[in-house]
């Protein structure tokens, strides 16, 4: 194919008068409707001056216009890098610098911070609103609806996603047009989807669970999707009746579960529900079953990878694993000291290997080298067992991850925002149990000598330096951390002490 990501994706509905995108206005965008709207994009990012293998920087509300940009860049050839809606001036001055990004689209009301960056990097900037308002579209509007697709080859990157080491230093994974669409077409068949299902999307698109799976296999299978801006209990409530598949976080299940108008009767014609991003609770599996007859599909993937392995469609979804390697992607356990594979049964880390396998880290060498085996295992940093009957078992990750409504939080970038506050001498951020989402952010402070610092306004530092979804829930102060015989801190101490602080 010429490009395989578009062709296989968007260009195979070149012409289709069938509904694409449902609005929640009652109108309806079509699959034509949609394609004609990232084809004038794409010709305004011509007219820009992008060249192919250009960067996009991406950060707006999610709307039908944002998701058509990313359908501009894919037959424009150009990386598409959508960022984090919650993210502050400060962490997008990195992703955009780091990048190199061409161009960065934002909200109107970022413009004038962004604008700023932008013009120290020789970026240009346009915005796009939440309501599809704003100079991208003012300019697309009167473009013509047809681009000539840019050719690209399976290896060609096609986006960008940020994540974070422990270290607090963010890391582009670069993915490939080939990543992403083995990716879709396997889950496609894996799920059943066919262009007689109607996803509800309730998810962010800045987000691999968003974008890369809810939205490419949709487009993969010719399905449409009922597009929501959010999550809103009330809204998904009154439209399951119309949608035959849903995709969510655990936190979904569980808001849907403490509502009483979500009954057997509400999802009697409901075909899947995947859950991922964040373990599921087990006792969130059985209270789903109970309630509804429907097996929660859970599965498990990340940035680096997309999807990894599924919970089957036919057969037991067993709670508490993430079912079998897909098709096509090898999984191993291996001892973390010596990369030797260990046998069923045993914990240690997870590696994998396949085509949704990313490229590697941006302008990261090293840090490439350090997780990206030569013979193409990546090795992924969570700990994990295969059970005797090969399913896959997430049992901990080997570094400090916190996942809390399914976004993952970095320990140390948090760290570094307390450690600098008055009357501080050290921190340690740890995730502990919570009922909603799964993990929450509780930060652990040791004061100096006789300081008593101000706990309210560490927290007004944290809320003015990073995203909402990394803000501690609670700070508490200890004389000192627990320390093992190396001086190293016992994080595990504290998650264990602190285990039912926040238990429903």
């Amino acid at each position: 194919m010429a490009n395989p990501l578009y062709d296989g994706l968007f260009g195979i509905h070149a012409g289709k008068t069938t509904p694409f995108l449902q609005l929640l206005d009652g109108s309806t965008l079509t699959h034509q409707d949609f394609l004609a709207m990232g084809a004038q994009i794409a010709n305004v990012m011509a007219q820009l001056g992008l060249k192919p293998g250009d960067r996009v920087a991406v950060q707006t509300e999610k709307s039908p216009e944002a998701l058509a940009l990313y359908a501009a860049c894919a037959q424009s050839g150009l990386v598409f890098l959508p960022l984090n809606t919650a993210y502050t001036v400060d962490e997008l001055s990195y992703f955009i610098e780091n990048s190199g990004a061409s161009l960065i689209v934002c909200d109107g009301k970022s413009e004038t911070a962004l604008g700023k960056i932008a013009h120290g990097l020789g970026a240009r900037i346009e915005t796009l609103n939440a309501d599809g308002s704003g100079t991208l579209m003012a300019q697309a509007r009167v473009m013509p609806a047809s681009f000539a697709t840019v050719e690209r080859d399976r290896d060609d990157l096609a986006a960008f996603l940020y994540t974070s080491g422990t270290t607090g230093r963010s890391k582009g994974a670069m993915l490939t047009q080939g990543n992403l669409l083995s990716n879709a077409q396997t889950l496609v068949r894996e799920w059943r989807f066919s262009s007689e299902d109607v996803l509800l999307h309730a998810l962010p698109i800045f987000h691999t669970h968003g974008l890369f799976v809810a939205t490419n296999v949709t487009l993969a299978a010719g399905s449409s999707m009922i597009f929501m801006p959010k999550f809103d209990l009330d809204q998904v409530i009154s439209h399951l009746p119309s949608a035959s598949c849903l995709m969510g976080v655990p936190t979904f299940y569980t808001r849907l579960l403490g509502d009483d108008r979500f009954t057997k009767d509400l999802t009697a014609h409901m075909r899947l529900f995947v859950s991922g991003s964040a373990p599921l609770l087990a006792e969130t599996h059985v209270q789903f079953e109970e309630r509804t007859g429907h097996r929660i599909l859970e599965r498990y993937g990340m940035t680096e990878t997309n999807m990894n392995t599924s919970n089957p469609f036919d057969g037991e979804r067993r709670a508490g694993t993430v079912g079998f390697p897909l098709p096509g992607v090898e999984l191993k356990i291996t001892n973390p000291e010596t990369g030797e594979t260990l046998p069923n049964g045993e914990v240690g880390q997870i590696e994998v290997r396949g085509p949704n396998v990313f490229k590697g880290y941006w302008q990261m060498p090293e840090k490439t080298a350090a997780e990206l085996r030569q013979d193409g295992f990546f090795i992924t940093g969570d700990l994990g067992k295969i059970d005797e009957d090969g399913y896959v078992h997430i049992v901990g990750r080997n570094k400090d991850l916190i996942i809390s409504g399914g976004y993952n939080i970095y320990p140390k970038e948090i760290e570094l925002v307390l450690d600098e506050q008055p009357g501080v001498l050290e921190s340690a951020v740890i995730g502990v149990p919570h009922p909603d989402f799964g993990e929450t952010v509780l930060g652990v402070i040791v004061p100096l000598n006789g300081a008593k610092p101000d706990t309210d306004a560490m927290m007004d530092s944290v809320q003015q330096s990073l995203a909402r979804f990394k803000h501690p829930r609670k700070l508490v102060i200890l004389d000192e951390l627990p320390r093992n015989t190396m001086g190293k801190v016992q994080k595990n101490v504290l998650r264990d002490q602190y285990k039912g602080m926040f238990a429903s």
